[in-house]
């Protein structure tokens, strides 16, 4: 009488090769900060992806690099490899470097976090979603063009809307009141540890323990 052998065990032992590649895919992350390039964006509450990746490199002594489409640092998370990526593509075509990245480091649709400004949001406060609609973010709607879905993760980070009607773009490249400004290394250690639980434990426990911190 024959038993029943899963087809896993058949293949994967036989091709080791396949199966390493296999989990390394697994264990690799893209993250990327959205924001724009140039010394007069530096600190604004649209380029407060890139403030959450500088901190995330700092805290782990790592540095970016300049590569193709942006500024790239590696860094180890446990067993974990995580590529972060501040696009130098300007917002509004953050999706080239994006898709680059990702073809590049044949990264999973499931394993990229796209972290963001949101107005909708309260200053500091964190909001994590598997997908959704740009909500007329053009950094997002140019990542959903690109990948050709909207189904990729994002953190949204509130920068507030106090602003008179009309006056949308000046604020978002604005810079924080001083009260923010002392309260951000807080707001941005609590998204740093967002991105690690998104990274370490899925994206289904990240939202449980920062969707609401």
């Amino acid at each position: 009488m024959l038993s029943y052998v899963p087809f896993s065990s058949l293949v994967l032992p036989a091709v080791p090769q396949l199966r390493h590649k296999i989990d390394l895919l697994q264990m690799k992350y893209l993250i990327v900060g959205l924001g724009n390039i140039g010394d007069e964006y530096r600190g604004t509450r649209h380029n407060i992806g890139f403030r959450i990746l500088d901190a995330l490199a700092e805290a782990s002594n790592i540095a970016f690099k300049t590569e193709r489409y942006g500024d790239v640092a590696r860094m180890r998370l446990k067993n974990k490899q995580l590529i972060l990526l501040k696009p130098s593509t300007y917002m509004n075509l953050s999706g080239n470097a994006v898709r680059y990245w990702k073809e590049k480091e044949n990264i999973d649709l499931g394993h990229i976090l796209v972290v963001v400004d949101d107005i909708a949001l309260p200053f500091g406060a964190i909001r994590i979603k598997p997908s959704g609609s740009d909500a007329g973010h053009n950094g997002l709607k140019n990542i959903a063009a690109m990948l050709n879905t909207q189904a990729y993760a994002r953190l949204r980070f509130g920068v507030g809307n106090d602003f008179p009607k009309g006056c949308q773009i000046d604020y978002v490249l604005g810079h924080f009141s001083l009260e923010q400004r002392q309260q951000m290394p807080v707001r941005v250690d609590i998204a740093c540890d967002a991105i690690k639980a998104f990274c370490l434990s899925g994206i289904d426990f990240a939202m449980c323990n920062f969707n609401n911190k």
